[in-house]
Order: structure tokens, then C-alpha cells, then sequence
């Protein structure tokens, strides 16, 4: 792992492979499709003529050529016919195959768009939501850097029960502004007395949890990880503590702890901290939506990169 939502253009993702969302000729369409030839060059079609299609649900593998990735993985989604004609299995499957067959490659990081959800009707909630659980059965087993990339926030949509409560949580801090910033959470508020490493095998002691369990967690890749546990003075950055809070799945108090430890305190004014802060309060620890949530207002996702 980890898996992360981006707001960009899938050609300029820099990615192992990128995923293209074709059409089954292969020999490039409109929207991503054209994208993504236009980008690659005249040499990707060429290719691609010699690979005989593509099958709704299947994926088939080229080169990137002027691409800033290696490879181009081409997957054929299926066109929205109301539900009644297996679309959800073969978009589950668009996803899949293309994880195994990148992982077949040796490659360590993909960016997919979220297939199916322009030109083809995929409803886009839906579409979200397979692409989603698809790559959340893939990482419960295997690691790989993956990336949804969306090129319009109107394409990525949060139920409207989870937004109004999120709402409520937030103007109730009397600070919620539509336009809120990104805010910088690089900050430490005084000094730590003892070092992070310390602190984190102190809780990986107590919680009684393998070191795969905390960073698949944390949204963190595992040569990233013991990158950080080789390191006796890493100084986490805010966003560093809330990927281990919820890794940990500590309590509100346990969290402003963990905080006070490295050298932070939770801000009011911060969106970022707020949002969070709503989830640990409903003892809700799930990293894919809560980077759902993040995306929607426009704050990093948690997870180190």
C-alpha cells in the first residue's frame, strides 16, 4: 500500500504505469482515452494495432512512450446499460486485471481515472465506489502504490448523508469557510521530549500489532516505513501523527496525547485537524473514506508518499 486520491491529469502522473480507460480497439477514443494517445505519441497506436483489442473487463499492457510512466495499461470498461447487464463485475474486473497484470510486470506504483464514468454513464457515485473496494481487495494482500487520479472534483462525489454531518461537525467550530484553504500542518508547537521511534514502538508494544498491521493502516508503504523506523531522530510532520492515530485507532483523548508527544496540539482553525478529529470521534478509522472526505474539501490525503 498506500492508495491515494489526487485531483490532476492522469498523463502527467508520474507512476510506474498509468491506466488508460480505452475503447476495445485499443486505437484511442475521446476523453482519457485520447488523452492519453495524444500525450503518449503516434507510437503507442502502433502498438496498440498489434494487440488485437480488448475485451470489456480485460487489460492489455504497452509501452508509455512520451508518457512521463513506463507503461500504459489499457482497460476496457463497460458502457451503462441501467445495471441489468454485469457492469458492476466487469468494472470490478477492469480494476483487478489491471493491478494483477501490473503486479505480474514487477511494477511498484499505478494511477488509474475512475473508468467508465465519463462517456460510458457509469453513475459516477457507483463508479467510485467499485473502483474503491476493488483496490481495497488488492491492497489487503498484496503492496503497490496506487493512485486515482480525477481530473474534475464534479466527478467524485460523497454521499450526501456523511457531507451534512461532516457540515454540522465543522460549522460548529465557527470557522468553515467554502473556499477554506490547504492548510500547512508542518508546524511543531514545542519541543519533543523523547524521540517519535520510541513513542511509535511504544504503541506497536501495547496495541499488540505487527509492524504490516500499523502501516498498511497508515496508508503507508512498507519500504517507507522501516525507512522511518531506521531512523532514531525522525520528526514526524502533523500529518505523520494522524496516519499512526488512525493506525492505531486511538481514542480522541489517546489522539491530543500522541499529538502533545510529538510536538503538536489539534487546531480549531484547521479543516484538516477538524475533519479527522469528526472521524475519531465516531471511532470511524477507515482510511479510504476518510481520504474520500479529505479529497471532497480539498485537504492532503493521510498517508505518506
Amino acid at each position: 500500500m498506500p492508495f491515494y486520491i489526487l485531483l490532476d491529469d492522469i498523463t502527467k502522473a508520474k507512476t510506474d504505469a498509468i491506466v488508460n480507460a480505452a475503447n476495445p480497439s485499443l486505437l484511442g477514443g475521446g476523453g482519457v482515452d485520447g488523452a492519453i494517445h495524444r500525450a503518449a505519441g503516434y507510437r503507442l497506436v502502433q502498438e496498440c494495432k498489434t494487440l488485437g483489442g480488448c475485451q470489456p473487463g480485460q487489460s492489455k499492457i504497452t509501452k508509455g512512450y512520451n508518457l512521463s510512466c513506463e507503461y500504459v495499461i489499457h482497460t476496457v470498461g463497460p458502457i451503462w446499460r441501467g445495471g441489468k447487464d454485469n457492469e458492476e463485475k466487469i468494472l470490478w474486473s477492469c480494476y483487478i486485471n489491471s493491478l494483477e497484470l501490473a503486479q505480474k510486470k514487477g511494477l511498484y506504483s499505478i494511477s488509474f481515472p475512475l473508468i467508465s464514468a465519463g462517456a460510458y454513464g457509469y453513475p459516477k457515485q457507483e463508479a467510485k465506489k467499485i473502483a474503491i473496494s476493488a483496490i481495497r481487495s488488492f491492497l489487503d494482500k498484496n503492496e503497490m502504490d496506487i493512485r486515482l487520479v480525477i481530473i474534475d472534483k464534479k466527478e467524485f462525489i460523497i454521499s450526501e448523508p456523511l457531507l451534512k454531518d461532516i457540515l454540522t461537525y465543522v460549522e460548529k467550530k465557527n470557522f468553515y469557510e467554502s473556499n477554506c484553504p490547504r492548510k500547512t500542518m508542518k508546524e511543531s508547537v514545542k519541543k519533543i521530549d523523547e524521540p517519535f521511534i520510541k513513542i511509535l514502538s511504544e504503541l506497536i508494544r501495547e496495541k499488540g500489532m505487527t509492524e504490516e498491521q500499523v502501516y498498511r493502516n497508515a496508508n503507508i508503504n512498507r519500504e517507507y516505513f522501516y525507512k522511518i523506523r531506521s531512523y532514531s531522530d525522525y520528526t514526524p510532520c502533523k500529518a505523520d501523527v494522524w496516519a499512526f492515530v488512525l493506525a492505531f485507532r486511538l481514542s480522541y483523548r489517546q489522539s491530543t496525547e500522541l499529538f502533545h508527544k510529538s510536538g503538536f496540539e489539534l487546531s480549531e482553525k484547521s479543516i484538516f485537524d477538524t475533519i479527522l478529529e469528526y472521524f475519531i470521534q465516531h471511532k470511524n478509522y477507515d482510511i479510504y473514506e476518510i481520504n474520500e472526505v479529505l479529497f471532497h474539501f480539498g485537504q492532503k490525503s493521510i498517508g505518506l508518499f
